[in-house]
């Protein structure tokens, strides 16, 4: 699709109303000091020339007319070779995605454009779904999102926008329906959905900009990609707790022929390997692509199955992750195995009146290394629920794989975000259903250190670029901020 193609069709954004000449030269002054370290960063990441010297790179409040001029024709340049997945690529892997600002004026930057090209709508397609990511608020982070909250989102960008689903995005609604029942990611890789929703976008042509539209690709293309991302997320859960079972039982090799690995892969690097699975999202993706990079994923399922049922002749039950190292002041206990169905194991929790005087941080958390351990979560879910005293917590992957599969330090964290939110949660129904808010008081004391805490932590996985903690932590530091903020509603 050529350039032509893209504006063929004359839509209007609501972008601010122009203003007079100066004060617009000030503004895109401003658009330009929030986005030039984005474009340093990629010339740097792709080793292009940056033909601003380095005394001149942190720029100045006031603007420099010739600095100005000299900038805006860099970029200008850097837009033409800097392809969609190297923008994606720098974004996911910096702390440069934690920037609201930053993302917004790299946003307005391209929509503003006269004249865009198939390479500028690829990458505000990118950008505004990286933007709803950032920006959307943790509760309703993991429900089935609407096009309502996508537009609530996106008001800094937008501003107020009429959410009123475009009868010629009715494909992309059909696909969302059908991404609710997929159980694995097996059965989600016979579809086309990846493909389906370009073809879709690339049909639209210049209606792609309008902002109704523009809202339902974003809520699509998140939704598509939070589905692929939870189902991994459940077969690498699978891989590593199929490994710790098999060391357990004495193997020491996994025969991975099948995914073109060696006859005899040992099962340390196997688990290495698990553990530094990245998501096939940071080169150029087609269909194609992304399918490859799963099928191997599923391919080293199978073979670990095989291995599992010739070592412990088993292969279709799930096995129960491998419990995390324990911390130092209380090791977890080994949970019992379940009989009969996955589904039928019990759950251990405290009964609503014993949360009072029981319910400590230690014996919370085991209560939830217990329940996580004895039940493992269902494949494909982006949710789990424990039960702690007479309150009910929903657990993200990442936080399950804190307590099942991974350790170190962000997963302690984790470990520790999950605790201090339910004690909130859990002292909060004990006092709505018996007025004593004794237990919330120092449930609340407990979350203010640890929030405190966390909030460290954030800044510390930001600063050592280690994006995944970072984003990880902030979003269960938001949780548990939420719970504090209802609680003291109290």
């Amino acid at each position: 699709m050529d350039e032509a193609t893209v504006n063929k069709t004359l839509t209007t954004l609501n972008l601010p109303a122009p203003v007079k000449p100066d004060n617009a030269r000030l503004m895109q002054w401003e658009e330009l000091r929030s986005v030039f370290p984005i474009y340093v960063a990629l010339a740097k990441q792709l080793q292009l020339d940056i033909p601003i010297p380095q005394n001149k790179r942190i720029l100045p409040e006031k603007m420099d007319p010739a600095l100005f001029t000299q900038i805006q024709t860099w970029l200008d340049a850097m837009d033409q070779q800097v392809m969609v997945h190297q923008l994606r690529h720098l974004l996911q892997m910096t702390t440069l995605n934690a920037s609201e600002s930053g993302l917004r004026a790299l946003i307005m930057r391209h929509l503003r454009k006269p004249a865009k090209t198939t390479i500028d709508r690829d990458k505000a397609d990118f950008l505004l779904v990286q933007y709803f990511a950032l920006s959307a608020p943790p509760k309703i982070y993991h429900k089935q999102i609407e096009l309502t909250d996508v537009a609530n989102v996106l008001k800094p960008v937008f501003g107020e926008v009429d959410s009123t689903p475009l009868p010629w995005c009715e494909p992309l609604e059909k696909m969302i329906v059908t991404l609710r029942g997929f159980k694995s990611l097996k059965e989600m890789l016979k579809t086309n959905f990846i493909e389906q929703g370009r073809r879709v976008k690339e049909s639209a042509g210049g209606m792609f900009y309008d902002p109704s539209a523009m809202l339902a690709f974003i809520r699509f293309n998140f939704l598509l990609r939070r589905t692929l991302i939870e189902l991994m997320h459940a077969d690498l859960i699978f891989i590593r707790s199929g490994l710790h079972q098999l060391q357990q039982a004495g193997a020491k090799t996994v025969d991975c022929q099948a995914v073109g690995l060696g006859k005899g892969e040992p099962i340390e690097k196997l688990q290495q390997l698990a553990d530094e699975w990245k998501q096939p999202f940071q080169k150029e993706y087609t269909e194609r692509t992304v399918n490859q990079a799963f099928e191997k994923l599923l391919g080293l399922r199978a073979d670990i199955e095989r291995a599992m049922e010739k070592v412990l002749g088993k292969s279709s039950v799930a096995p129960a992750p491998a419990p995390a190292a324990a911390d130092t002041e209380k090791p977890v206990k080994s949970a019992p195995a379940a009989k009969g169905k996955e589904t039928s194991a019990p759950v251990a929790s405290l009964p609503a009146d014993a949360t009072e005087h029981s319910l400590d941080f230690e014996n919370c958390m085991e209560q939830i290394w217990e329940q996580l351990i004895s039940a493992p979560p269902s494949r494909g879910r982006s949710m789990t629920t424990v039960k702690v005293g007479g309150a009910r917590l929903l657990m993200s992957s990442w936080e399950v794989a804190a307590f099942v599969s991974d350790d170190g330090p962000a997963a302690e964290d984790l470990r520790r975000a999950v605790v201090a939110r339910a004690l909130v949660t859990s002292g909060l129904e004990h006092a709505k259903d018996t007025g004593n808010a004794t237990g919330l008081d120092r449930a609340l004391t407990v979350a203010r250190v640890e929030v405190s805490r966390l909030q460290e932590r954030v800044e510390g996985a930001k600063q050592a670029k280690d994006t995944e903690a970072a984003v990880n932590l902030g979003i269960s530091t938001k949780r548990l901020l939420s719970a504090l903020d209802e609680a003291e509603k109290l």
